[in-house]
C-alpha cells in the first residue's frame, strides 16, 4: 500500500465520533488529545486520576472524564452515557521501572482492558485501537516481526502479551473492528521527566550529559507525532485490513545510547565527552531492542517520518517554549488535590436545578478542577427526581440520591457526603440561594491551608424582622455554645476530605452540621457574601421552622438552659426567704395587716411557670438522649442515579457505596 500523506488534522476529523482516548493523562494519551480537540469538539480524555492530570492542565475540563478502567460498572456507565464510536486506548501499568505493583500490572493491562473492551462490544463502536507494546517479544527483541514467537521476560511482557491475544479473540472470533499497534520507544512533548530523551534535553539545555548506560545499547525511538498518526490510521484503516492483528510501531532503526549522545552533542552544542556506565541497566533490559515495522505501511499506509536528530530538535524547542514543564528537578505538582465534590439538599427545587447545574459546571471549568456534582432529592413532591435524573443521565460526573421520605437537610448532606469521591465538598442548598460562583474564593482559601471555608452571610435579602431574627439567633447561639460558632454561617461551606471522614464518623443521630462544623476544629475561616432570596417558589423555611432550628442547634451544643434553670431555682429560693423574711418583720411589726391572695397567686404562677419550663427544657434533653439509644440510620437511600445506572436494590446500593469509598 503506498504511503498515507494526510496530515494529522485531516485524519482526525474523519475519525467517526464521539472519541474516548484512554489513559489520556499518559503521555502518548495526551499528544492524542491535544491534537484531536484541536480540530474536534466530540473528543473526551479518560483518565483514572482524581485531580487534573498536568498534561491536561488546559485541556478544556468538559472533556476530562474520569473513570476506574478497573471497575466494569464505571466502564460501561461512560459508554453507554457518551455513545463513543472511535476508542483510542492506551491506558497501561508497568511500562516504567517505577510502576512495580504485579498484581495491578496484570488488572490494569488484562482485566481493564477486558471491562473496556466488553462495553466497546456492548456499544457498537467503529474503531478499538490499543497500545500494545515492543516488549511483547520479550526475549526475540532484535529485528522483530509480528509473525515471531512472543517470548516474555518481564510481568509488563507476559501482561501486554496476553492482552494482545484477547484483541485477537475479538477482532477475530468476535468481529470487533480492532487492532494492537507495538509501540517502540516512542518519545516527545510531554514524556515523564525521568525518562532518558526528556533528561538528556534537560540536561542538554543547561550543557551536561545525563547519565548513561552502555553505550552499545540499543533502541527503536519514535518521535509522539508518528505514534499519533499510526493510532489515527489504525483507527481509520488498520482496523478493517488487520482486524486483530497486531502491528510494530517503530522507526526500524536500531539507535544506540553513543548515536543518542553524539545527536545530544551536536544539538545543544557540548563539548565534553559523556560518561558511560554511570547509570545501571534495568534488570529486564534487553541489548538491541528494534522492530520491523513493514507491515504497518503494508496494513495502512504508515512509517515514521521524523528521524531521531529532528526529533530531538523539536523536543529541544518543546522546552524552550514551555518553562513550566516539570522537570527531574522539579518535579509536576500531580499529588495536589483538585477534586471537588459539590452537594447539593434538594427540596422542591425543580425550577432551580437546571439553573445550579449550568452555574456549577461554568464555574469549575473556569477552575479547571475536576469534580463532580451530587443532587440529593429528599423525597421532594415536585418534579425534582425527573429534572435531575435527566442531567445525570447526560453528565456522568453527576449523581443523583433519592431518600425513602424528608429526612431534613441536615441529613440529605451527609447523604451526599458518604458517597462523595472529592478532596474537599461543596455543601450548598438546592434554592440558589447559595452562589455557586463563591466556590473559587473557597477553594483559593482551601489551597492556602484551610481545612473548612465556610460563607459568611454578612448581608441576606430577607424583611427586616427575618433579617435582625437571624442575626439575634447566631449571636445567641455563639453565646450559649460550648465551642466557638462563626457567626452569620449557614451550611454553605467547603470542607476538606479529612474533616468530611471526621464528621461522617460521629456516632449521634441528630446532626446539626454547622456546629459540628465548628466542633471538630480543624484551621477554618469565612468568606462574606450577599445572601439572595430564594429564586423560585417560597421557602419551605417559617417561624416554627426556625424556632426548632433554634433549639436544635442550642440543645445540641450548650448546657446553658440547664444552668439558666439553676441559678432561676437559686434566685427564686433567696427572693422566697427574703419573702419570709420580710413577712415576718412585717407581721412582728403589724399583726392585724391582711394576707392578699394577689400575692399567692402570683407565686404559685411564677413557681408554676418555672417548673413548667424546667421539665421542657429537661424534657429536651431527655428527649435527644432517646433519639441517641434508638439508634436509627440518620436518612435512607432509596435509590441511586448514575449516568444511565439506576441503582435500586439493597445489596446494589451497599455496593456502590462500598465501591465510592475505595474511590476516596
Amino acid at each position: 500500500m503506498s504511503l498515507d500523506t494526510r496530515s494529522t488534522a485531516e485524519l482526525a476529523k474523519e475519525l467517526e465520533g464521539p472519541i474516548a482516548v484512554f489513559g489520556a493523562g499518559g503521555f502518548i494519551g495526551a499528544n492524542l488529545v491535544r491534537d484531536l480537540v484541536a480540530v474536534r469538539g466530540d473528543v473526551y480524555a479518560i483518565t483514572h486520576q482524581s485531580a487534573t492530570p498536568w498534561r491536561l492542565v488546559d485541556v478544556p475540563s468538559a472533556a476530562i472524564v474520569k473513570c476506574n478502567i478497573n471497575n466494569a460498572a464505571d466502564v460501561r456507565n461512560i459508554f453507554q452515557t457518551f455513545k463513543f464510536r472511535t476508542v483510542l486506548y492506551f491506558a497501561t501499568y508497568g511500562g516504567y521501572s517505577k510502576q512495580t505493583d504485579v498484581s495491578l500490572i496484570y488488572q490494569t493491562n488484562v482485566m481493564g482492558l477486558l471491562h473496556t473492551l466488553l462495553a466497546a462490544e456492548e456499544s457498537g463502536v467503529s474503531a478499538f485501537v490499543h497500545a500494545g507494546s515492543q516488549s511483547e517479544y520479550g526475549l526475540n527483541c532484535s529485528g522483530s516481526r509480528e509473525d515471531w514467537e512472543l517470548n516474555p521476560n518481564s510481568h509488563y511482557s507476559a501482561s501486554k502479551i496476553a492482552a494482545s491475544y484477547i484483541l485477537k479473540l475479538w477482532g477475530k472470533q468476535k468481529k470487533l473492528p480492532c487492532i494492537n499497534l507495538r509501540l517502540y520507544s516512542a518519545f516527545g512533548p510531554w514524556e515523564e521527566p525521568d525518562r532518558l530523551i526528556p533528561k538528556l534535553v534537560e540536561c542538554g539545555l543547561e550543557g551536561s550529559y545525563p547519565p548513561f548506560v552502555d553505550p552499545d545499547i540499543s533502541r527503536d525511538f519514535v518521535y509522539v507525532s508518528d505514534v499519533v498518526r499510526a493510532s489515527l490510521l489504525a483507527a481509520l484503516r488498520g482496523v478493517h485490513s488487520a482486524r486483530g492483528e497486531s502491528l510494530n510501531i517503530g522507526s526500524g532503526i536500531k539507535t544506540t545510547i553513543r548515536q543518542v549522545a553524539a545527536a545530544a552533542r551536536h544539538e545543544f552544542g557540548l563539548n565534553s565527552d559523556p560518561t558511560w556506565g554511570n547509570m545501571s541497566n534495568r534488570s529486564w533490559d534487553l541489548k538491541d531492542w528494534y522492530g520491523d515495522p513493514s507491515k504497518a505501511r503494508d496494513v495502512m499506509g504508515w512509517q515514521s517520518a521524523v528521524s531521531f536528530k529532528d526529533g530531538l530538535h523539536a523536543m529541544a524547542e518543546w522546552y524552550r517554549s514551555r518553562p513550566d514543564i516539570p522537570t527531574v528537578t522539579q518535579p509536576s505538582p500531580v499529588s495536589a488535590p483538585c477534586r471537588i465534590s459539590a452537594i447539593i439538599a434538594c427540596y422542591k427545587d425543580g425550577q432551580a436545578i437546571p439553573i445550579m447545574y449550568e452555574r456549577l459546571k461554568k464555574v469549575f471549568t473556569s477552575m479547571r478542577v475536576d469534580h463532580e456534582i451530587i443532587f440529593v432529592n429528599d423525597a421532594s413532591p415536585d418534579n425534582t427526581a425527573e429534572v435531575a435524573g435527566k442531567i445525570a443521565a447526560g453528565d456522568p460526573r453527576v449523581l443523583v440520591i433519592e431518600h425513602s421520605r424528608n429526612f431534613g437537610s441536615q441529613n440529605a448532606f451527609l447523604s451526599g457526603m458518604t458517597v462523595s469521591t472529592g478532596d474537599a465538598v461543596v455543601l450548598m442548598d438546592g434554592d440558589l440561594q447559595d452562589p455557586p460562583e463563591l466556590i473559587p474564593e473557597f477553594f483559593t482559601k482551601w489551597r492556602e491551608g484551610f481545612e473548612v471555608v465556610y460563607g459568611r452571610r454578612v448581608e441576606r435579602e430577607a424583611s427586616r424582622p427575618m433579617r435582625l431574627a437571624y442575626k439575634a439567633f447566631y449571636r445567641l447561639f455563639r453565646f450559649m455554645a460550648e465551642i466557638t460558632v462563626p457567626l452569620d454561617a449557614g451550611d454553605f461551606s467547603l470542607i476538606d476530605r479529612k474533616v468530611v471522614n471526621q464528621m461522617l464518623l460521629l456516632p449521634e443521630t441528630d446532626q446539626f452540621l454547622r456546629g459540628l462544623r465548628a466542633w471538630v476544629g480543624f484551621r477554618q475561616t469565612g468568606v462574606d457574601y450577599k445572601r439572595p432570596e430564594r429564586m423560585f417558589g417560597v421557602s419551605t423555611n417559617n417561624l416554627r421552622r426556625n424556632f426548632r432550628w433554634a433549639r436544635k442547634g442550642i440543645f445540641s451544643f450548650s448546657y446553658a438552659p440547664l444552668e439558666f434553670l439553676l441559678l432561676g431555682g437559686m434566685a427564686l429560693i433567696g427572693i422566697s426567704i427574703l419573702a419570709v423574711i420580710g413577712t415576718l418583720v412585717v407581721w412582728i411589726l403589724d399583726p392585724n395587716i391582711p394576707r392578699g391572695l394577689t400575692t399567692i397567686v402570683s407565686l404559685i404562677l411564677g413557681f408554676g411557670g418555672l417548673q413548667l419550663s424546667a421539665i421542657a427544657i429537661v424534657g429536651e434533653y431527655v428527649g435527644k438522649i432517646l433519639d441517641e439509644t434508638k439508634k436509627r440510620p440518620k436518612f435512607i437511600v432509596r435509590s441511586i442515579t448514575h449516568g444511565s445506572q439506576h441503582i435500586a436494590t439493597s445489596s446494589a446500593l451497599q455496593a456502590f457505596t462500598e465501591e465510592r469509598r475505595q474511590l476516596r
